[in-house]
């Protein structure tokens, strides 16, 4: 018997010592699956991170880019606003030129207009009664100044419009009229007055 306890001992003995080696082994196994889990779960976590600051930055820039083009409008329109408030501002001044001024800018109109120095003034029907030979003869002095024939004459008709002159010879025809006037100015100065205004 005591052969067979001493076996069975042995064998108890050495299993439990495989016990211990296999649990060991398993423990350390594990231990390094863990370790592994934890840095692949840190690596995610921290590309993650880096994924999420990334966008971040770019939703960031792109709103970034998005106000200033927001704002850059914002001032662009506010900047044709006061353009075209100045403009507004320089029509009600020539309108509201009177008497003497008033008939030396039509005069100083159908003078620059007329080429042969010939042609017909349209004027409106309240300046034509009003003003119009004063114009007339007001422009001709001007021509005849310039060295041009002043034969300058009054058409038969007025025009529909309230301010300014058309000079006329046959079919060909200046348009003077202050809405004209200021619409050229806008096209042909609107860039020069902001550059004056926001310099």
């Amino acid at each position: 018997m005591n052969g067979i306890d001493k076996i069975t001992a042995r064998i108890e003995a050495d299993a439990v010592a495989d016990a211990a080696r296999i649990a060991e082994e398993t423990k350390t196994q594990c231990d390094s699956i863990r370790e592994e889990g934890e840095k692949k779960a840190q690596e995610h976590y921290w590309e993650k991170v880096r994924q999420g600051m990334k966008a971040t930055e770019e939703r960031s820039q792109r709103l970034a880019k998005t106000a200033d083009m927001e704002a850059r409008k914002s001032v662009l329109a506010c900047k044709q606003e006061i353009v075209a408030e100045a403009f507004t501002k320089a029509e009600e001044r020539v309108r509201a030129l009177s008497g003497d001024k008033y008939i030396s800018f039509l005069a100083s109109l159908a003078a620059r207009a007329a080429v042969t120095g010939t042609e017909e003034l349209v004027l409106s029907a309240e300046d034509k009664k009003n003003i119009g030979n004063k114009v007339l003869s007001k422009a001709n002095a001007q021509l005849t100044a310039a060295g041009k024939p002043g034969r300058l004459t009054l058409a038969s008709e007025t025009g529909s419009f309230t301010g300014g002159l058309i000079c006329r010879k046959g079919s060909v025809s200046v348009n003077c009229t202050i809405e004209v006037l200021m619409a050229q100015a806008r096209e042909d100065m609107a860039s020069q007055v902001a550059g004056s205004l926001f310099s």
